[in-house]
């Protein structure tokens, strides 16, 4: 079989950046936290626990010590308790998230509605909303956007890990709701070019295996992008354990992908993975 690995798969620059921040402050010892997990990777949220950085739910049940803000930020109060508790703080928000935070509270000094496009569940999305001191929408699709009242002024905002159509989408919603119409492109390139990738790498390969977590937003949304060319042949994973064999029946060219929060050694694991069980494929074939 031949692999073929995504030249953009795993870290991103400010997944990369929040991971070198979080490991720095671990060596340093003395009680340190995140404020949730650091990066939608179990694995390396469970490496951090193992070098003692604990994620933490509330900075309020924190008197002392170290807090790691997550790279997909925190609510606006949330950093302001840390900062009252006067605790060390490490800030590893990612540099385009906090871009749309600082536009979003941009926006509703200057009087705009704003809408925010993405995942209301989702902690970026929760944090970004949190910096609008006027009124504030989270939509998914276009469709949701039509059902939005009419407003004087709108702002629009992305979570930084929405596709770029979706954006479009609900931009050309907002145009008949509002008289005047702001919008920041806040969507991260890495992003855009990691789904561009999975798109051509699903057109020339029979199986497609997307590396990263479950609770990972950009790693779902590539697992999406791969199943709207192999619906039966896409595997989302978060470890190699979890390939099963029978997925290669069959199968001449395998191609990897991996969201932005999956580190190196995962992908690594995945790629001897599929080789053993290629050698054991062709093993069986000689008897």
């Amino acid at each position: 079989m031949e692999l073929i690995l995504a030249k953009q798969a795993g870290f991103c620059f400010g997944v990369k950046r929040a991971t070198h921040l979080a490991f720095e402050a671990a060596d340093k010892g003395g009680e340190t936290y995140t404020l949730g997990p650091i990066i939608h990777s179990p694995q390396v949220v469970q490496r951090l626990e193992e070098m003692g950085v604990k994620p933490l739910d509330d900075v309020n049940d924190l008197e002392s010590g170290t807090i790691i803000i997550r790279s997909h930020g925190v609510a606006a109060d949330e950093l302001q308790a840390a900062i009252r508790r006067k605790l060390e703080i490490v800030d590893a928000t990612c540099p385009f998230v906090k871009k749309a935070q600082e536009h979003v509270a941009s926006l509703s000094r200057a009087g705009y509605d704003v809408v925010v496009v993405g995942d209301a569940d989702h902690p970026e999305v929760q944090g970004i909303v949190s910096y609008a001191t006027g009124r504030v929408y989270v939509v998914g699709s276009g469709e949701q956007a039509r059902q939005l009242p009419r407003m004087s002024k709108i702002g629009v905002v992305a979570q930084t890990t929405q596709s770029f159509d979706n954006l479009q989408d609900v931009v050309t919603a907002c145009l008949s709701k509002g008289g005047e119409i702001r919008v920041y492109h806040t969507i991260c390139d890495a992003t855009a070019v990691r789904q561009a990738e999975a798109k051509a790498l699903s057109g020339q390969a029979d199986c497609m295996i997307v590396i990263g977590g479950f609770n990972s937003a950009n790693t779902k949304r590539l697992a999406e992008v791969c199943s709207e060319l192999l619906p039966h042949r896409t595997h989302h994973i978060e470890t190699a354990c979890q390939i099963e064999p029978a997925w290669f029946d069959g199968v001449e060219k395998v191609g990897i992908t991996a969201g932005a929060s999956t580190p190196k050694w995962l992908i690594d694991d995945v790629i001897d993975r599929v080789r053993e069980i290629e050698r054991q494929i062709d093993s069986d074939k000689i008897r």
